[in-house]
């Protein structure tokens, strides 16, 4: 039961810090017991690497269909339509995996 820093993101995910205090356990230098406690928490304004990484995508989707609703309206553009599309559905899937890995993180103990 050692004592370390949490670091909480804007998005409500956290990660540890800095190693703090030994507990009464472990008596030998360099070594901690392995369960990690709480000694304070730092709430940091930016968001976890996985949460940029979805917000990144989710705007390149509506990038894309921003493309899709401007070349409806002109015409001969059927293959960039088509390509865009490919595009949309490849970045669902990539954000539905980051969201699947985030949420299993979320569910781990630390």
């Amino acid at each position: 039961m050692c004592f370390y820093d949490q670091n909480r993101m804007a998005c409500g995910d956290y990660k540890w810090g800095h190693f703090r205090q030994h507990c009464s356990k472990e008596y030998r230098t360099g070594e901690t017991c392995g369960m990690r406690l709480v000694m304070q928490t730092i709430e940091i304004a930016e968001k976890c690497r996985i949460c940029q990484k979805i917000d990144t995508k989710k705007r390149s989707i509506r990038k894309e269909e921003d493309k899709i609703k401007r070349w409806k309206k002109e015409t001969g553009r059927r293959a960039s339509i088509e390509k865009a599309e490919e595009d949309i559905s490849r970045l669902q899937q990539e954000v539905y995996n980051l969201e699947c890995e985030r949420h299993s993180k979320q569910q781990q103990l630390w």
